[in-house]
């Protein structure tokens, strides 16, 4: 799955993932398991601010209140077509 970082989130990335090089292996493939593990519970602490989103989505799924993928995927496919007309 091709990824398109912003130079900053390449920048960040890169920064993170030579932190955690072993000066054993010089290669970011030894760590990244553990540099990425330690990444995410990092970024978790920034997601609080989710999770009230979350909440008020999945209140709306239970009240029935979504749009099937198949139904999106029609709209889409239906709107694609309106605009080449």
């Amino acid at each position: 799955m091709p990824i398109t970082l912003t130079p900053e989130q390449e920048a960040w990335l890169r920064a993170h993932v030579a932190a955690a090089i072993s000066p054993r292996s010089r290669t970011p493939r030894a760590n990244s398991s553990t540099s990425a593990s330690r990444a995410r519970a990092e970024d978790d602490e920034d997601l609080a601010w989710a999770k009230p989103l979350v909440d008020e989505a999945r209140d709306a799924v239970a009240r029935g209140e979504f749009v099937s993928l198949n139904e999106h995927k029609a709209h889409i496919e239906a709107l694609l077509e309106s605009l080449k007309a």
